[in-house]
């Protein structure tokens, strides 16, 4: 048999990721420069279906809450400085739309069961999932119904299609690029009822038309959102970043430990024998006590909830 060819072997290529659906990287035209010059606040997309990036500084902060924080959970200290090198963080939650694509071009498939909150209950419902979470949404809302795997497999199609490195953020990037240089319980101060400037959460708009809402544990102020909200409905943290709480969960790198004990001080994502992954942020039906920068959720890496959904991380350069 003779051998084959560099030419041929090249052409196979290509067509094999023709095939696949996959052109190699494409910029969008908004980028126009090279990731070795992209400096703290830059925004840029590395492809026209791809979500835009914000480029954080790095720097060093105290992650976790204060035994003084209302809300506090048990898991959230004690607090450490923590070194977070420069990243970048997708300036919204992952939309419909952007999901959608993936799907399309991947033929990607996940169970068509979610958990949802329907007739004042949540329950795992049958045909549910992203596109039919239980409420009506838009391309422009996040995508839900998300599970860590759903996750994963998300970041590694963005990552093929760009040839960039997408992944979900560990649990310090999170929280970091959540506080914004703040020390305050939430982005915008410790006042949970000024919510409705910066986040989507559980509110009286929640109250006034989710069935079994009335019993919630609520912040005092109307959004006008009883589910989710399209991405950037409210103002911007001062890495200029939106939704970082509420409007949905999301998902990070990280194991789940019961507390910060011997945790690392690098800002990478911390792994260990637990199975449980951790959310953040809160979502649209979450309590003020749950929508804190330093809350954590942890959650079995398969379960798939109409309030879990994704926002990635992008390694520089």
């Amino acid at each position: 048999m003779k051998p084959v060819s560099p030419t041929l072997t090249l052409l196979l290529l290509l067509i094999a990721c023709s095939l696949l659906g996959w052109t190699g990287p494409v910029h969008a035209a908004k980028q126009g420069h090279k990731s070795k010059a992209l400096k703290a606040g830059t925004v840029f997309r590395d492809c026209r279906s791809c979500p835009y990036m914000v480029v954080l500084p790095h720097g060093n902060f105290e992650m976790g809450s204060s035994e003084a924080e209302e809300g506090r959970g048990d898991d959230e200290g004690p607090i450490h400085v923590v070194h977070v090198a420069t990243f970048a963080l997708s300036k919204t939650e992952i939309t419909r739309a952007q999901y959608a694509a993936f799907v399309k071009q991947t033929k990607y498939i996940t169970d068509d069961k979610c958990w949802t909150l329907e007739d004042g209950k949540y329950e795992q419902r049958s045909q549910r999932d992203w596109r039919t979470p239980g409420f009506p949404q838009k391309d422009s809302h996040p995508a839900v119904c998300i599970n860590w795997n759903d996750a994963l497999a998300y970041a590694a199609w963005l990552s093929h299609k760009t040839g960039k490195k997408y992944r979900l953020p560990s649990e310090a990037e999170w929280e970091y690029a959540a506080r914004g240089n703040t020390s305050s319980a939430r982005y915008w101060g410790e006042d949970p009822s000024e919510a409705m400037h910066y986040a989507n959460t559980a509110d009286q708009s929640a109250q006034a038309h989710i069935q079994g809402a009335s019993s919630w544990s609520v912040h005092q102020c109307s959004d006008g959102y009883a589910y989710t909200a399209p991405v950037g409905s409210f103002k911007a943290n001062a890495f200029g970043l939106y939704d970082m709480l509420g409007n949905v969960m999301e998902w990070t790198g990280d194991s789940y430990h019961p507390d910060y004990q011997n945790a690392s001080s690098d800002g990478n994502v911390w792994q260990g024998a637990a199975e449980k992954r951790v959310l953040r942020g809160g979502s649209w039906n979450n309590a003020p006590r749950n929508v804190r920068s330093a809350m954590r959720d942890p959650n079995n890496p398969s379960l798939r909830f109409s309030i879990f959904g994704i926002r990635l991380a992008r390694q520089l350069p």
